[in-house]
């Protein structure tokens, strides 16, 4: 009977501590709904859902993998943190608890991540090419900003035998503006990128490469501008040079011979030479006729126009393809005229650099009848299989011979009547 009494007295005990409202904890809940929004290179803006509003929350965030405890912590009483100072193209996990009171707080979120921008290209010619952004990570991998469109040309230009990575980057929010077969118009501060580099062995380009130098072309206040930097022995930089100079380089080709060239870094005065019409500085190579085929996996201009980079066409099959000087499935006189085209008419066309000197036409597009090649056959031959200074052809941009192209032209004079 005892027994029953005490059990009683428990009973009505734990019921009466039940209903006392003051002995009752809520539940911390754990916020929801993470998003991150207003990433730039160095911060974001974060926001989250929450049921507790005068709870306060800690966060913890810092680079993706990292251990909780040893990240960056704030504290903060709104539902949104605005995080500065970040590392560009870099991952982060964040981590966020709801603080109720002091011995009240929920569980840690699951991990969240995002990932802040690249650092935006700059439009200048600074001391170092690093400064320029075109660029991401380690500089020697060549690795091409996010806001970069790498593009190729379908019949090439020589340049002693140099491997050549091409990209150009767009302002934010601009487009190229379809002007023709050749060159679209590009707006102010867009960069074109040209890198040179041999590789140690054309057999094996796991080996690595020796990187020369990296040409660029910027559009500044409706004009075009160039500057050349210079790369250092051991690849992690590149330097404005303004007064070219000489740079002796090897590589194993591709039939596993041994080659070298003192390789020649044009001046600014050098680039102007060849990148000129009418007094003007101009790009040679994007032109649409020369980049309409596919690279990358798809045809470089409906990329352009995919990802909305080009206005003014909507298109690319109206537009011709100049051929590649290498491909013998093409005419002979086509693939000469395309090898001339691409390595000679900058300089041989109305506005360049000979006009006055030559009554050579060499582009593309110039009828045979008025491109005065026959009549200039007997020079071209002697100019192009020689290298004396300032007779042989071209004037700068190589110190040997190409023999295959030169083989070409050889080939072609000797069919004309």
């Amino acid at each position: 009977m005892f027994k029953k009494i005490i059990l009683l007295l428990l009973v009505t005990s734990f019921l009466f501590a039940c209903n006392n409202d003051d002995d009752l904890i809520a539940a911390c809940d754990g916020v929801t709904n993470v998003v991150s929004n207003s990433i730039t290179s160095n911060s974001a803006i974060l926001t989250w859902e929450a049921t507790n509003t005068t709870a306060l929350y800690s966060i913890e965030y810092g680079v993706s993998g990292f251990l909780l405890g040893n990240g960056t912590s704030v504290s903060v009483s709104e539902t949104n943190l605005d995080i500065e100072g970040l590392s560009p193209n870099t991952t982060y996990d964040v981590y966020i608890q709801t603080i109720c009171s002091a011995s009240n707080v929920s569980m840690y979120t699951e991990v969240y991540s995002f990932t802040t921008n690249a650092p935006l290209v700059i439009p200048e010619f600074r001391p170092t090419l690093s400064e320029l952004n075109v660029y991401s990570g380690d500089l020697e991998n060549l690795d091409i900003t996010p806001y970069g469109f790498e593009y190729d040309l379908h019949s090439k230009l020589y340049t002693d035998y140099a491997t050549k990575q091409r990209f150009f980057i767009l302002p934010l929010g601009e487009k190229l503006t379809y002007d023709g077969e050749g060159l679209p118009i590009f707006p102010n501060n867009s960069v074109i990128v040209k890198t040179f580099y041999y590789n140690i062995d054309d057999r094996d380009t796991s080996l690595g490469q020796k990187i020369i130098e990296t040409r660029l072309l910027i559009k500044i206040d409706g004009s075009w501008e160039a500057g050349d930097y210079k790369w250092n022995d051991n690849q992690t930089e590149a330097t404005l040079d303004p007064n070219g100079s000489i740079v002796p380089v090897s590589w194993i080709d591709s039939e596993g011979e041994t080659n070298a060239v003192d390789y020649e870094i044009p001046s600014n005065t050098d680039c102007f030479t060849c990148h000129q019409t009418s007094g003007s500085m101009t790009p040679i190579g994007p032109k649409m006729r020369t980049i309409n085929f596919d690279f990358n996996g798809a045809n470089q201009i409906q990329q352009l126009i995919d990802n909305d980079m080009l206005e003014g066409l909507t298109d690319p099959t109206g537009i011709s393809l100049l051929p590649r000087w290498d491909d013998e499935s093409v005419s002979l006189d086509r693939r000469a005229r395309a090898y001339m085209d691409i390595n000679c008419a900058h300089c041989h066309i109305q506005g360049g650099f000979c006009e006055e000197q030559s009554n050579l036409r060499l582009g593309y597009e110039t009828p045979y009848e008025e491109s005065s090649i026959s009549e200039s056959r007997f020079s071209i031959l002697a100019r192009i299989q020689n290298t004396i200074p300032q007779y042989g052809m071209p004037l700068i941009g190589t110190t040997v011979i190409h023999d295959e192209g030169v083989a070409l032209l050889i080939e072609y004079i000797d069919s004309l009547e």
